[in-house]
Order: structure tokens, then sequence, then C-alpha cells
């Protein structure tokens, strides 16, 4: 099929006149992808001795969605496949994002921790391998903990609730919480850059590393209160 072809698919679904056969050819269209996304998960399985998880073909259902939720072409969709790596901390974020770039020659970054998307923090790397686009979702486990609660009160109250609708408290809350975990991040990174210009430890008075660990401590203590938090709040909603 040419671009134009999938387009005019996409504009068939978007607008409700589903024919069965449209919903073969979208099949055929989705499931196309996966050869692609193979290859993504295995160069970064191989190349970075990171295993990736995810799926190699969005369903049917939520592609038609998309389309008739946003303004968009389905040519345009970036992650009908895509998958997800979960790293230490937002220090093995940035890493891994740069790593990525020596990988893949025809790639976007999207950092969503600049821009957070409905409060969603992540770094989403869009790789074209023969013109399929791939996603892959570089999170921390405090980014992937929100994300899980962003879905779990997506699914138990209101689908709206990811995209800026539904319950105005409800949103609040999700937003606090996300600007929570920019808080504590900022506060990660910039401590990795001032102990990235420190002398090595053995150089160092005990005083002064004594100071070091009292500070890499509270960083800590402040994700893992985090990250209970968000676990809890999920728990309530179990």
């Amino acid at each position: 099929m040419s671009k134009t072809q999938i387009d005019r698919l996409g504009l068939r679904l978007k607008e409700g006149n589903i024919a069965e056969a449209d919903l073969r050819v979208l099949d055929d269209y989705r499931r196309s992808f996966v050869g692609a996304y193979e290859q993504v998960v295995r160069t970064t399985r191989e190349r970075l001795g990171v295993e990736a998880t995810g799926r190699p073909a969005k369903s049917t259902t939520s592609i038609v969605e998309k389309l008739r939720r946003e303004s968009i072409r389905l040519t345009q969709i970036q992650d009908i496949a895509g998958c997800r790596l979960v790293v230490n901390d937002i220090t093995a974020q940035d890493r891994i994002v740069e790593s990525f770039r020596g990988l893949f020659q025809d790639l976007t970054i999207v950092d969503r921790r600049e821009r957070p998307s409905y409060g969603y923090r992540a770094v989403h790397i869009i790789v074209n391998i023969a013109g399929k686009p791939i996603e892959i979702q570089v999170r921390t486990p405090i980014q992937h903990k929100w994300a899980e609660l962003s879905e779990k009160v997506s699914d138990m109250l209101d689908p709206t609730i990811k995209y800026g609708g539904g319950d105005k408290t409800i949103r609040d809350l999700l937003m606090s919480t996300s600007d929570l975990i920019a808080s504590v991040e900022l506060s990660e990174q910039r401590v990795a850059a001032v102990l990235a210009k420190v002398p090595p430890r053995d150089q160092l008075s005990n005083e002064l590393q004594r100071e070091l660990d009292e500070l890499r401590e509270d960083i800590r203590s402040r994700k893992d209160r985090t990250t209970q938090l968000l676990e809890g709040m999920i728990a309530d909603l179990d």
C-alpha cells in the first residue's frame, strides 16, 4: 500500500466507516512493523546488554481510538510498535539515551521530562527502520511507577484522564505527584553533576566524605518515599 492509501484507510477508520476488509488491511499494516521491532529489540540487547519489553504491534482497537482522539494520520502514528526500558536512575537514563545515537542513524528523541504530557515523564526514542517508526520508551523506576498509576486511574475511573480530561481533582493529584518526581530527579541530576567534579574518594577528607554520603542518602531516601507514595496510591485503587 502507498502512503496515500494507508492514510485514506486511517480516515475511514477515524470517521467510523469501517468495513471488514478495512480491518483486515489494518491488521496487515500493523503486523508489517514486526520485523523492524525485532531488529530494534535485538540490537538493544546485543549492543547495550539491555533487555527491552514491549509489543511488536499495537492493537487495532488502540489504533482506531488514537485516530479518533488526535488530529493525526495513520502514517504519522509512531508507536504502532514499541518497547520499553526501565533504567536505574535519571543519570542512567541520560547515558542510555545518548548510547542510542550510536546504534541507529535515523532516530528522533522526544524528552518528555522537559515537556511532560499531562504529567507523564519519560524519554521516547523514535527509531526509523526501513520506513517503519519504532518507539522506545526509556523510564526511571519512579517515572514508571507514575505511568502505572496513571494507567490504573485511566482503566478504573476515566480513560480520558491520560489526555487531560476527567475529574480535575484526580488530574491535579496526578500532576502533583509528577511534579514531586521532577523535583526529586532534578536534585539527583544536580548531585550527580557535582560528584562528577569531585576528586576520588580517597583524596577527600573524612568530613567531606561524610557530607557526600549524607547527600546521596538524602536523595535515595526521597526516591524511596516517592516510590512508596506511588505504590500506596496504586494499592488503594486495587
